[in-house]
């Protein structure tokens, strides 16, 4: 705690608080050349890597391209990527070294939303802008008491994945009025993301008409789920809904299949990746999830996007958080390159940085980017996806209005 103080409370933010010099000159022309780092945080390894790598390396995309097209001039952009290991105090002191490595500018992620209540303060405490691809508890953005009153709790904050209330909404009216379950055992993993998305499923699910038939929670790591089995198959449900990563929920959907109850799991984007169907087999058949935007394979901004990723043969599930990540990535440079003036950065780059990301808005591979009063996407666009023959397949696309 005394390093993270010391860092925070002296605001030594000079010029190279924020990029270092390069005497070569580059391609474009410009003698001077700065080198500016953004950071990622993400789990690269242990659970949730597959997307963690995705966000990883759609950012590194991102700042080849802005690097190849010099989209700044004068400014060259380098990545720094963390390891958080899906734990919320590795990405606190991930955090606190980003914040103290004077080249970086700004940060993408982390992945999940329990690691971002432990960074949040920090990168704020500092100035630094932090864009997360994937984060979707609402209290992130509108403070804890966010059913009743609305409150910004970190104006460096911005995402570019839109929140668990109309995600959450959108899974239980698909349930509802798509595929007609009318009884649904709701299980979290007890985590932020999992157990706010679960919450606002039930919420929904009920005043649609349907009825829960139990609750349950599981803890991360769990492996043995023949109790929780048991309760689901007695219940008489004929929908399962997880709020949770697909780490546990693979494993338990395979053990609810093999002990006879042959209804669908349903969850959240935290499920959406080829390893959930690897790992569960035959027994994922006909399960679903909910996603944010519109499948990437089908966005003409993103082909690129997809291609580049593909030849490049990098590790980790792209269709779930690349193109987000290479959008919020987008956001910070655009950012960078409106704060540089004369081939230099202010002293006080880093805030700059983040008020101009809150007015920034263009056309993103993902769709349009633009942050609303709350540093939340304006982009509302979910997918609905279920396993057809071993593959993730888009079944339904919208927009929700959660119902009062």
């Amino acid at each position: 705690m005394v390093i993270l103080t010391s860092v925070l409370t002296t605001g030594a933010l000079t010029l190279t608080a924020c990029g270092s010099r390069d005497n070569n000159s580059n391609k474009s022309g410009d003698k001077s050349n700065i080198t500016v780092t953004i950071g990622v945080d993400a789990p690269l390894t242990g659970a949730n890597s597959a997307t963690g790598l995705g966000i990883q390396y759609g950012s590194q995309i991102a700042v080849d391209d802005a690097n190849k097209n010099h989209t700044v001039p004068g400014v060259t952009f380098k990545l720094k990527a963390m390891d958080d290991k899906a734990l919320p105090a590795t990405g606190q002191q991930n955090a606190t070294a980003l914040v103290a490595d004077s080249s970086v500018i700004g940060v993408v992620g982390p992945l999940n939303s329990g690691v971002a209540t432990q960074m949040q303060q920090v990168f704020d405490t500092a100035n630094m802008v932090e864009i997360s691809p994937s984060n979707t508890s609402p209290e992130l953005s509108q403070g804890k008491d966010w059913q009743t009153k609305k409150v910004r709790p970190y104006k460096s904050y911005f995402r570019t994945a839109t929140t668990d209330v109309l995600q959450g909404g959108f899974a239980a009216d698909y349930a509802y009025n798509g595929l007609k379950k009318k009884k649904a055992f709701v299980v979290d993993d007890k985590q932020t993301y999992g157990a706010g998305l679960s919450k606002i499923f039930t919420e929904q699910f009920t005043k649609l008409g349907g009825k829960v038939a139990g609750t349950d929670h599981v803890s991360t790591g769990d492996r043995d789920f023949s109790t929780l089995v048991t309760k689901i198959k007695n219940s008489g449900a004929d929908l399962l809904y997880y709020g949770g990563q697909y780490d546990e929920s693979e494993v338990l959907t395979k053990q609810l299949k093999d002990a006879g109850a042959n209804i669908p799991l349903f969850g959240g984007d935290g499920m959406f990746s080829p390893t959930y169907i690897k790992t569960a087999g035959k027994a994922s058949e006909g399960d679903l999830v909910t996603s944010i935007g519109v499948p990437v394979d089908t966005l003409p901004a993103a082909k690129d996007f997809v291609a580049t990723y593909k030849a490049k043969k990098y590790p980790g599930d792209y269709g779930t958080y690349g193109s987000y990540s290479y959008d919020a990535t987008t956001a910070i440079i655009k950012a960078v390159g409106q704060v540089v003036k004369d081939g230099k950065l202010p002293s006080d780059a880093r805030a700059q940085v983040v008020e101009a990301v809150q007015k920034n808005s263009f056309d993103g591979i993902s769709g349009k980017i633009a942050f609303d009063d709350f540093g939340d996407t304006t982009n509302k666009q979910l997918t609905v996806y279920q396993v057809k023959n071993g593959e993730w397949k888009s079944v339904h696309s919208g927009n929700f209005e959660p119902k009062s």
